[in-house]
């Protein structure tokens, strides 16, 4: 395995492994917990980018009202995603949030027709239409829409959206969208253990120890997925991407008995057999175009 694969692999492991770490803090409440991962992130990645000498071309982007508009939306989407996935995880949803990350690439693509014009394959065409079937399936069966999982897909969807025309590499994105939200973080944790109400201050060392390392957390896989992109080509990417809602959906089943039933199965296995259409043409499209 080269070293693009490793850092993609191991990006995508620790993402599919989270449920697990949430779990461990479960009884703090998930607007608590994503408070302080924006705020140990933040810290993480500003000394990243100090190391790296790339406060440059991020101090020059405060005199761009379009660029601090667009990280602005990013770190509200970001923070939406992140609240409603920790409180499913630790809710125990864990499955739920697995469709979502099955889903995203195809939301993805629907975004990129509808807003970057892009054209469908047939190919492309056939698996969106499984997966929607999949969807609207699961939504009979629940008596609802599955909304947890369409939060997730949806707001990380429009969140690729925006960072796929933005001009900042995703180190120094991911700054500036969080350094968005450090401040009213901050603010609420000192409010809340102020107040005794916090569970960091009066929490377990181990509590205070999960909480702190929530900015590594977060940073370390997002640091590995960035150097994974400059050296593994997108499809193999595209592959890769599954490994973290399969170990999600296996940790929520086998782990945490999370209830699989027969509806269920119908659904998903829908939304796997548009993700196995999905994945073939995109590897037979990418072998023509090296042919060529």
């Amino acid at each position: 395995m080269n070293r693009g694969l490793l850092y993609a692999f191991t990006a995508y492991f620790l993402w599919g492994v989270f449920p697990l770490y949430w779990k461990q803090i479960h009884y703090i409440p998930a607007i608590e917990i994503i408070a302080h991962r924006i705020v140990w992130a933040f810290v993480f990645v500003s000394f990243v980018v100090w190391i790296k000498k790339d406060w440059r071309k991020l101090l020059f982007t405060i005199n761009n009202s379009k660029v601090l508009l667009t990280f602005l939306i990013t770190g509200m989407l970001l923070f939406i995603n992140w609240l409603v996935y920790v409180w499913a995880v630790n809710a125990g949803f864990i499955v739920e949030t697995s469709l979502g990350y099955f889903i995203n690439p195809l939301v993805s693509v629907l975004l990129g027709v509808i807003f970057l014009n892009e054209r469908l394959r047939i190919g492309q065409w056939i698996p969106v239409g499984i997966a929607t079937l999949g969807v609207i399936y699961l939504t009979i069966s629940y008596g609802s829409l599955p909304w947890i999982g369409l939060t997730l897909a949806l707001s990380f969807g429009i969140y690729g959206l925006l960072k796929k025309t933005a001009s900042l590499n995703s180190l120094q994105g991911f700054t500036l969208e969080i350094g968005f939200l450090f401040i009213p973080a901050l603010v609420y944790i000192v409010f809340i253990e102020l107040d005794s109400q916090g569970g960091f201050l009066s929490g377990t060392a181990s509590d205070k120890f999960l909480l702190l390392c929530t900015g590594i957390a977060t940073g370390l896989p997002l640091l590995l997925f960035g150097a994974a992109a400059r050296r593994v080509p997108l499809s193999s990417l595209g592959f890769l991407q599954y490994i973290a809602p399969t170990l999600q959906f296996l940790i929520g089943v086998l782990i945490y008995g999370e209830a699989f039933t027969t509806n269920r199965l119908i659904g998903f296995g829908l939304i796997w057999i548009a993700l196995g259409f999905y994945s073939a043409d995109s590897l037979r499209n990418r072998r023509k175009t090296v042919a060529i």
